[in-house]
């Protein structure tokens, strides 16, 4: 053999020994954690800790300090992944917003009076909605809420109602400045002092500028579809209700009237025939019994026609209070967002629904902002929340939606 061959081999030996010692140094004082996969990570216990634990006389160490460890292992595993979901979101998030994704909100009951009134004439909107808010308000591409109350000063309040609102046509500008672009009237509380105030409502709202659904001085106005276009994308916006003082409230035995929902034919048409012509579809429904936390029957099969007849979204109002979420055919059902800003009554609390539709990686998506993306609610001075996701796939099927505490 050769000089150089000789030397090559010796400083190839000299290479192996060498690793061998770095690898028996960095083994002796730990053993290396080991995963199984589908399961969560074992707990690395140190060579120095299993000698005490094999010592001990007692047994209860070694149990409390794996359990421990365990617990340790388990929450650093959830870290990691409500990191990867936050990554993931922000992805499809960024990725939407590229190719032109469409930000709606969807707020519970609102009432123009008292402390709302005394607020926002001491310090304008700011001073009844906080700024942070105010600006999310303001940002998103589309803003819904339920108008229950008529902009008026005329009429007279409904013989032996409990409860009668109205506001005057001038504080019609807090919805703008609120960002508002439609309102549901198909609600309890629109014809309070009669027809005359209804009709004020509708003038007060085409000056503002503001689409209104749920209620027309025709059964045809009534039922229309609030069609909004953004970024090349027609949204429908359906409102209802099932919740009628009296028969002649509803459209078809009066006019000005609101479009109901006792029976569900007319509804179904209609979401049929907004089917046809926009992207997307959302019905807005007043329905469900004050203060309960869960839906009745006849919300459930409400929801379930609007569903079946083609909305991509149904979120309820009315019982100031928040109830619970649903799928129905893969499709979510809020049955109600609560009190959003309604006179003195903080104790319900109020809801926000934050959607996010758009196109993203080939799909049509519809989705909840972590940041924002969540509904909120006041119970004895404590917050709690929710935040919410809502994907759909290509053909428009949604195909996923999460809560999670906040």
């Amino acid at each position: 053999m050769n000089k150089k061959c000789r030397i090559l081999l010796y400083v190839l030996s000299i290479v192996m020994v060498a690793g061998c010692i770095a690898a028996v140094a960095r083994t002796k004082g730990s053993t290396p954690e080991v995963k199984v996969s589908g399961e969560e990570p074992a707990a690395v216990v140190s060579g120095e800790d299993t000698e005490h634990a094999g010592a001990d006389s007692g047994a209860d160490r070694a149990p409390a300090r794996e359990e421990n460890e365990t617990a340790v292992e388990t929450t650093e595993a959830e870290e990691r992944t409500e990191a990867a979901e936050v990554a993931e979101e922000a992805e499809a998030g960024g990725q939407a917003e590229a190719e032109g994704s469409t930000t709606i909100l969807f707020t519970g009951d609102v009432l123009f009076a008292n402390a709302f009134k005394a607020g926002y004439d001491a310090d304008g909107i700011k001073g009844v909605v906080a700024p942070e808010l105010l600006e999310e308000l303001r940002a998103a591409d589309i803003l819904m809420v339920n108008n229950e109350f008529p902009f008026s000063d005329r009429g007279t309040p409904m013989a032996d109602k409990q409860f009668t609102f109205r506001c005057s046509p001038g504080y019609v500008k807090a919805l703008n400045e609120m960002g508002v672009d439609v309102v549901s009237l198909a609600n309890n509380h629109t014809l309070d002092y009669g027809r005359e105030a209804l009709s004020d409502t509708f003038a007060a709202l085409d000056g503002a500028g503001i689409l209104y659904g749920g209620a027309g001085d025709s059964a045809e106005r009534a039922k229309q579809v609030q069609v909004i276009e953004v970024h090349g994308k027609k949204y429908g916006f359906i409102a209802v209700s099932r919740v009628v003082p009296t028969a002649d409230w509803k459209v078809e035995n009066a006019v000005p009237g609101l479009f109901s929902c006792y029976d569900t034919t007319a509804l179904v048409e209609v979401i049929k025939e907004a089917r046809e012509t926009c992207d997307y579809v959302a019905v807005y429904p007043h329905w469900g019994v004050e203060y309960q936390a869960y839906p009745e029957a006849n919300q459930t099969q409400i929801a379930k026609a609007c569903i079946d007849a083609g909305a991509d979204v149904v979120v309820g109002s009315h019982t100031h209070c928040l109830q619970g979420v649903s799928y129905i055919d893969g499709k979510p059902v809020f049955y109600s967002l609560g009190n959003f800003i309604f006179g003195d009554d903080r104790r319900r609390g109020a809801g926000i629904l934050p959607v996010r539709a758009g196109v993203c990686g080939g799909r049509r998506d519809i989705s909840c902002r972590r940041r924002t993306g969540r509904v909120g609610f006041e119970l004895s001075g404590r917050h709690f929340g929710s935040s919410c996701g809502i994907g759909w796939n290509r053909d428009g099927r949604l195909t996923k939606i999460s809560l999670q505490s906040v």
